[in-house]
């Protein structure tokens, strides 16, 4: 079968031919339906991981259950399921209560993950170590529903860390209405009733914001005037909750300028920023969060807002023979909401 893989840090993913893998005992066989491309895979083939190649790509998957390794019940041939994406050790605390994004093991396990040092959905089968690490799609299509994993679980496990900060007087920025952003919105609209405003240097992704429900969209290229334009929508008060899904210096540094008192600046993206802290800057009483991915119980929240019709991925779909391209054009701002790889 073909597969994205990663060969080396520095190096871009080749399309291989790779054996077909069987499930060993307490194994599943998925067939993908989709695997969901992320800047996140930029970072690997950049940068590396830590963990040496090769491995196939792909931590945003959903498909279907092709086989049973011994030993494996609950799950039943042809059942639509996504792939929960950050592998954790299953046994620390942090693990039992479904976190295992944030496994207290992470430095001595073999990997982070399926297409995270172990082989990934960018395939036709992957394998799945664990039945704990699948979640029902219900009636969901497993191909619109791969980014579900993580382009919405991330920012659901965000914004849910937030909502006792986002009451109705309340005002949340989105920075950067992408790949997450643009799911980041609409879960906001459907758990709160707090004032959103949306932030990007892109006027389309603006538009496409603005298109999900969106009133206030403000273009940040110029951060100074963008922050003068934020003050003046929300006062003295400031902005309650900033998520910044770029995490670029400009974007950083924005956060800091337009949060209020008692509030929340959660950094997502990894575009490489520093937020500098000087006496209130950020402002007193201000929390800085670095959320990471989310967990399984969220990744369950998700589908069934998914099921209930208040979010939905926006999704590109190309050949799984067309991803060099598809990462070229990833790197290049060239993709509306998400692109998902079809084997």
């Amino acid at each position: 079968m073909k597969a994205v893989r990663f060969i080396e840090e520095g190096r871009p993913p080749e399309i291989l031919d790779v054996p077909k893998p069987a499930p060993g005992p307490g194994e599943i066989l998925v067939k993908i339906a989709g695997a969901g491309v992320c800047h996140s895979d930029l970072h690997v083939l950049d940068h590396g991981i830590g963990i040496p190649g090769p491995f196939t790509l792909g931590h945003e998957n959903a498909g279907w259950v092709a086989a049973l390794g011994q030993g494996v019940t609950g799950w039943k041939e042809g059942e639509p399921v996504a792939v929960y994406g950050p592998w954790g050790c299953g046994l620390c605390h942090q693990c039992q209560t479904s976190a295992e994004n944030y496994c207290e093991r992470h430095a001595s396990i073999p990997s982070y993950g399926g297409g995270l040092g172990s082989d990934g959905g960018m395939a036709e089968y992957m394998i799945v170590p664990s039945p704990r690490l699948l979640v029902p799609l219900g009636k969901l299509n497993p191909t619109m529903a791969a980014p579900l994993s993580d382009a919405a679980l991330t920012p659901y496990h965000a914004i849910k860390a937030a909502l006792p900060l986002l009451t109705p007087d309340a005002t949340v920025v989105v920075l950067g209405i992408g790949g997450l952003g643009h799911i980041a919105v609409q879960i906001l609209k459907a758990l709160t009733s707090a004032r959103l405003i949306a932030c990007d240097i892109d006027e389309a992704k603006l538009a496409h914001a603005r298109q999900l429900g969106v009133e206030r969209t403000i273009n940040t290229q110029d951060g100074a005037l963008a922050a003068e334009e934020i003050a003046d929508l929300v006062g003295e008060r400031g902005v309650t909750v900033a998520l910044d899904f770029v995490g670029a210096q400009p974007t950083i540094d924005l956060c800091s300028r337009i949060v209020g008192r008692a509030s929340r600046i959660s950094v997502v993206g990894l575009a490489g920023g520093t937020l500098h802290y000087s006496p209130n800057m950020p402002p007193f009483g201000c929390e800085v969060s670095i959320p990471y991915w989310g967990s399984r119980t969220e990744l369950i929240e998700v589908i069934a807002l998914a099921e209930s019709g208040h979010i939905r991925a926006a999704v590109e779909t190309f050949p799984l023979e067309n991803a060099v391209d598809v990462y070229q054009r990833l790197r290049e701002g060239r993709i509306e909401g998400r692109a998902v790889l079809l084997p």
